[in-house]
């Protein structure tokens, strides 16, 4: 059994399993799941665990160059998106799209890590970079 890391096994293996510019989507309860992409769904209840809380660990355990957000996150949930910027190193690029483009992205996402955040546009696609 894993001590620390990744303890979720789905997540694990795709962190895992991970190269260079491979996305993954990290995104609240209301967020769809295009067909044929994986869902690893983490909720256990409205609120938890937190996008925050997911994101997190993520960032401890993936190297990341750039992540996509709605750019409706601006205006509908300024206080996740100034925690969320706090978290991110300064080389990391921040790309915001529409919410629908967003959506459309999810499509090649290697795949999408449903979270049981209740908030809303608390959804991000984080891009792998590379230990070179």
């Amino acid at each position: 059994m894993k001590k620390e890391g990744i303890l979720n096994s789905e997540l694990a293996k795709i962190a895992d399993d991970l190269g260079h510019t491979d996305q993954v989507c990290i995104g609240d309860l209301g967020l769809p799941v295009p067909s044929g992409v994986k869902k690893i769904d983490l909720a256990l209840t409205r609120g938890k665990p937190t996008f925050q809380e997911v994101l997190d660990i993520y960032l401890e355990n993936i190297l990341v160059e750039k992540i996509y957000l709605a750019d409706e996150i601006k205006e509908n949930n300024p206080e996740q998106l100034k925690i969320l910027l706090t978290k991110l190193s300064a080389d990391v690029e921040v790309v915001f799209v529409s919410h629908e483009t967003l959506k459309l992205m999810n499509h090649d996402v290697k795949a999408v890590v449903r979270t049981g955040e209740n908030t809303p546009y608390s959804n991000i696609i984080l891009q792998s970079g590379v230990a070179l």
